[in-house]
């Protein structure tokens, strides 16, 4: 969604801009332009919606990697203006609008959902429906998807906990490749951001120990363990912000599973970066990962 210049608006010089008097919009003028861009902004982002969304219920993978595709360079196009990203959490409001329903009945559906209960297709007029598994790359990028949703628009979390998204996605994390691993780790910060019910669901879901494991693991891929350690101290510094409940037992869980100087690190690694831009807390958050796999491998 990459917006051309409405052909209205040539020729408007805006408010406060230098020129003669004659050349200046009157009031009216100025807010009856603005009125249009923001309706034809709506539509073009009304429509990114549904193109995408049509696709993502599609019954082959292909139509659904293709629509998940088309929604993820959407969220990315809609995180670059606060007017986009308000037009987007409008969006979210209206049921035949909303992605992560989406997302959870057909990218994320468990392949468990599709076996056939009876015969019945057999014996009536019906043919039986079918629909391509999901595969890692469309995982992956509904994750992704899932994420952009969460940090755009946080009342998308409740959604996703209405589809039971952490039972989904601690069912994902150890089952899935690298990639699909890595993104789920970074869906599970975005959904539990601000969000008590998805914090409880994750620790009733033994979340930490999942995570722990995969760490723990040398014969893990690096990257991963990498995105592990960007994941405990996300959840420290960001996610866990209070000491009560419901992650309450946080720090002693890593205690208890990493060992006392691991998570000692970890704690103090995890309050970085307050007064970084984005770009250097990205880099710093690396470096201390690193440092915490480090700690693990000298014990």
């Amino acid at each position: 969604m990459y917006l051309k210049k409405p052909l209205w608006s040539e020729g408007i010089i805006p408010k406060g801009s230098s020129g003669s008097e004659q050349e200046q919009p009157s009031t009216a003028v100025g807010d009856l332009v603005n009125s249009l861009t923001q309706q034809r902004v709506y539509r073009e982002v009304t429509l990114a919606l549904r193109s995408g969304l049509r696709d993502v219920r599609a019954e082959f993978s292909f139509l659904r990697v293709r629509g998940l595709r088309g929604l993820l360079k959407f969220l990315r196009s809609v995180a670059e203006t606060d007017s986009t990203i308000n037009l987007f959490s409008q969006t979210q409001s209206l049921p035949e609008l909303q992605v992560v329903p989406v997302l959870f009945q057909h990218s994320l559906k468990d392949s468990g959902d599709e076996i056939v209960r009876n015969l019945d297709h057999i014996f009536g007029v019906e043919p039986l429906k079918i629909t391509s598994p999901s595969t890692d790359s469309e995982v992956s990028l509904a994750l992704r998807v899932l994420e952009g949703c969460c940090l755009l628009h946080p009342d998308s979390a409740v959604l996703a906990h209405q589809h039971k998204a952490i039972q989904v996605l601690m069912n994902i994390l150890p089952t899935r490749g690298v990639i699909e691993q890595g993104a789920c780790l970074d869906a599970l910060i975005s959904i539990m951001l601000d969000s008590s019910a998805n914090q409880m669901d994750f620790e009733a879901f033994h979340g930490i120990e999942e995570v722990a494991e995969l760490i723990r693991d040398k014969q893990v891929d690096e990257n991963l363990r990498l995105k592990c350690g960007e994941f405990l101290l996300l959840l420290i510094g960001h996610v866990n912000g209070r000491d009560g409940p419901p992650l309450a037992t946080v720090h002693e869980d890593i205690r208890r599973l990493l060992g006392e100087k691991s998570a000692s690190l970890i704690w103090a690694a995890s309050q970085f970066g307050s007064t970084l831009d984005p770009e250097q807390r990205l880099t710093a958050l690396h470096i201390q990962a690193r440092r915490v796999i480090e700690s693990l491998d000298l014990y």
